[in-house]
């Protein structure tokens, strides 16, 4: 087994002494015989996980867009492979050096710089990604609530918490309940869930799109569908992958979270494609028949996936799907929000807080910023996605160059884990030119929002996260070579 650069005879002095200057064991780079994932563990770890709700939701958007099924087919794999290169690429550093992304970006933005993408990805996206996949499950609770206790959504009738009735409130907080304790049961836990849970999800997902097959008349009507108002523009199609590029762009920036427990490089290189575009094609034929399928059968839209399967006549096959699909949002947001977050808190203030104490955290701020109103139409998904891909494109797209282009793969650990006080490999602790090129990138594609009428701004957000990732690289490899090390 090939041996880690940084790793020799002195491997636990080091950690030894990093660890004297205060950083936590979970921060540190991980010991050989910490890095315990090998190529199963990489294929499975996103596998149930695909199918999640806000997925869903995102390629339903697809067809109301007037994407025809092919199309969507084809969009739903781009961005696989899409996704797949970002894990592989951004993963790569971490499977090689042990160390977890809040310690990565040390080296792309500085000791002191690492607090914005940091917060960036850890609290503001993780905050916001818990309380809306979570709200959307809620939502889907109901349905099986629905069925074993009928009139459960008349319960606390005329009761409204900021725009959350009562049934929703009530689901949303056995769900939360259920999230954070498996996220507490710690990574052993998860691998475990991880591991088991997904054949379960693909049984159930698989079964349910052979019932939409079958209620639209076959697999030919669903090939033979058309939009009420087919897609005009091709540049529509590269919007929809970049939206779905971008409910996985999270992942895609702090992979390393993951990788870095990879017994080689290889197990992430190979396990991570092979598990997502397998688990990606799947994904679309599913996608496909279900909200096809309904729609032919039923003879309207459904965006929600939670209402199409809501439509089934047996109620035990309603409420097991539901569940599975809840299954893999469940490890979406553990694995891709409640980790991260708990990692990156640690990492910045490792005397407030513990992962497992911020990801608590975490899960209580997703609550207050009344994340149910962000998924209440198609309109305020994607204004969501545009921010997302906005604020993760940029950081994605530093670490990238400052790794490749600027440390050509070689990382210094030394002027990562430094004594308090140390700014390391900067003098002022900034990486300047990553800061402001993270910023600019963010700027630019998000203003689109609001400036619409500006065409250029217009089409770099309905792209936001290629924008951002390939405005940083780019701007970064130009400028790079103007910082100024110690």
């Amino acid at each position: 087994m090939a041996q880690l650069d940084w790793q020799s005879s002195s491997e636990e002095a080091s950690r030894e002494q990093w660890k004297s200057y205060g950083y936590s064991e979970d921060i540190l780079p991980k010991s050989s015989a910490e890095r315990d994932w090998g190529i199963f563990s990489y294929i499975t770890v996103w596998m149930g996980a695909v199918h999640n709700i806000m997925s869903y939701m995102t390629v339903a958007g697809f067809f109301a867009l007037g994407l025809s099924v092919p199309q969507v087919f084809w969009a739903v794999m781009l961005s696989a492979v899409i996704v797949s290169a970002g894990y592989v690429l951004n993963g790569y550093s971490a499977a090689k050096y042990g160390i977890p992304f809040a310690m990565l970006l040390r080296d792309s933005f500085g000791v002191k710089g690492s607090v914005i993408p940091a917060l960036c990805r850890g609290l503001i996206a993780g905050v916001v990604f818990f309380g809306a996949t979570t709200v959307v499950g809620a939502q889907s609770l109901n349905v099986i609530f629905a069925k074993v206790f009928p009139g459960y959504m008349s319960w606390g009738a005329g009761f409204d918490l900021f725009g959350l009735d009562f049934p929703t409130m009530l689901s949303y907080m056995v769900l939360w309940v259920v999230t954070v304790l498996l996220f507490l049961g710690g990574m052993n836990i998860l691998s475990v869930f991880s591991k088991y849970s997904s054949p379960v999800v693909y049984i159930f997902i698989i079964g349910a799109a052979i019932w939409a097959i079958w209620i639209a008349g076959g697999v030919g009507p669903i090939m033979d569908y058309v939009p009420a108002k087919p897609m005009e523009n091709g540049l529509v199609f590269i919007a929809c992958v970049s939206a779905l590029v971008s409910n996985w762009a999270g992942p895609i920036v702090n992979i390393s979270d993951l990788t870095q427990r990879a017994k080689t490089p290889r197990a992430a290189i190979f396990g991570l494609p092979f598990g997502m575009i397998v688990s990606y094609v799947l994904f679309a034929i599913t996608c496909i028949g279900l909200i096809v399928g309904t729609e032919i059968a039923f003879g309207q839209p459904i965006f929600n996936i939670v209402d199409a399967i809501g439509k089934i006549e047996n109620p035990f096959s309603v409420i097991v799907l539901i569940l599975a699909l809840n299954v893999g949002a469940t490890g979406f947001v553990v694995f891709g929000n409640l980790l991260p977050a708990g990692l990156q808190m640690t990492a910045l203030m490792p005397k407030w807080f513990t992962v497992k104490s911020a990801g608590i955290w975490t899960a209580v701020l997703g609550t207050l910023i009344l994340p149910w109103k962000l998924v209440s139409s198609t309109t305020t998904l994607y204004l969501f996605y545009s921010f997302i891909g906005s604020m993760y494109g940029p950081i994605a797209g530093i670490m990238l160059s400052s790794y490749y282009m600027e440390r050509k793969r070689k990382l210094d650990l030394s002027t990562i884990y430094v004594k308090p006080g140390d700014n390391g490999r900067y003098a002022n602790g900034y990486n300047l030119v990553a800061c402001v090129v993270m910023v600019i990138s963010f700027i630019l594609p998000m203003s689109g929002a609001f400036f619409t009428n500006v065409p250029l701004l217009a089409t770099l957000n309905q792209f936001a996260f290629f924008s951002g990732l390939i405005l940083s690289f780019v701007l970064y490899t130009l400028c790079y070579r103007l910082n100024k090390s110690n």
